[in-house]
């Protein structure tokens, strides 16, 4: 069974059969929402809305740490996040869909570790490949069995938030190699790493980084729902393909 971790424009699957809701408590105090669990195109999932289900969780207020204990706790063999993001590199145009490989982690003040407090060990984990390459092949695997184009690989700049960044800030993500920036990205992606749950990311493009493009002047929150409206009906078709994938 896997889990996906919807984010801003999902919160809720289409064609998803809800089975039940589960109330989850953890050590880390509480998810951001309950834990949606069903059925997608035949196959068991679970479903946790990041930001709550009404939206209301700022990305620096998440709580990644029950969030992610949550799911370990369900049992679920792997998470595939969803992330809206902004396009630095020029072909990630907006609309775009992309499973990066890479994370460059800007976020300050986040609880980034299970691996604190005085009785905790000191544990170092390889993070060197920060998302599984297997759940990343399967969802390129099956944007291409339902016609969608997904770019393989990209470096994901993580921000701070909420607040948008500036045109000098995406010109030096870009200078450190950042291809999409997002605020979520981390510390989820190692957390999961940490409680040893495979993990992968699927990334929409909603708008050009700040600076960039149509976003030069401004970026604009109208065309980004907009954006939203049309590429989550493509997040929804992978995700349908993907959970009927067998993955190694």
């Amino acid at each position: 069974m896997y889990a996906v971790i919807g984010g801003s424009g999902l919160t809720k699957l289409s064609e998803f059969e809800v089975v039940r809701r589960e109330v989850m408590r953890t050590p880390y105090g509480e998810p951001s929402g309950v834990l949606t669990v069903g059925r997608l195109a035949g196959h068991d999932l679970v479903f946790m809305a990041r930001h709550g289900y009404g939206h209301t969780i700022a990305p620096h207020d998440i709580n990644y740490c029950a969030n992610i204990w949550a799911l370990k706790q369900m049992g679920v063999e792997g998470i595939v996040g969803v992330a809206s993001v902004g396009g630095i590199r020029a072909d990630l145009y907006t609309g775009a869909l992309v499973v990066p490989d890479g994370i460059i982690d800007y976020t300050h003040g986040r609880r980034g570790t299970f691996f604190e407090g005085p009785d905790q060990p000191v544990v170092h984990i390889d993070f060197t490949h920060p998302y599984t390459p297997a759940l990343r092949k399967a969802l390129l695997a099956a944007g291409d069995s339902v016609g969608e184009e997904i770019f393989d690989g990209a470096t994901y700049g993580c921000t701070q938030g909420p607040r948008l960044e500036t045109a000098a800030e995406i010109r030096r993500l870009e200078r450190d190699g950042c291809d999409i920036v997002g605020m979520t990205g981390m510390p989820e992606a190692v957390l999961a790493r940490e409680l040893e749950i495979p993990y992968a990311a699927l990334a929409v493009v909603v708008n050009p980084a700040a600076g960039k493009g149509d976003s030069a002047a401004s970026v604009s929150m109208d065309d980004i729902q907009k954006t939203l409206s049309v590429s989550m009906v493509k997040v929804c078709k992978i995700l349908s393909a993907f959970v009927a994938l067998e993955v190694d």
